[in-house]
């Protein structure tokens, strides 16, 4: 039997574009601000509220709560499971690119 196509390794909850920027962004610093995130990928604050509630459910983020002087801000965190996921996702693209070459 032949290797399975490469968007088979494709997973639904990474792939989203604005998931996949969440992910890739956070994969990047230790810990970023909600507030980046919403700005970066100019997303509404209910938007990007939906996105991360799906990512957190899947334990490839976690969110940390606090303040920055007297205003409430969030910082997502990616998870190892969050980066294992995002390394089989771009596994996946990049072996796509491979067979157009």
């Amino acid at each position: 039997m032949s290797d399975p196509f490469p968007t088979n390794g494709l997973d639904d909850t990474v792939h989203q574009r604005h998931r996949l920027g969440i992910l890739t962004i956070a994969a990047e610093t230790e810990t970023v601000e909600v507030s980046y995130l919403r700005e970066a990928l100019e997303l509404t604050p209910g938007n990007l509220s939906r996105h991360l509630a799906v990512l957190e459910e899947a334990d490839l983020i976690e969110l940390e709560r606090g303040y920055h002087g007297r205003r409430p801000k969030t910082w997502v965190r990616i998870t190892a499971q969050g980066r294992h996921a995002l390394e089989a996702e771009l596994d996946a693209l990049r072996e796509l690119l491979r067979r157009r070459a």
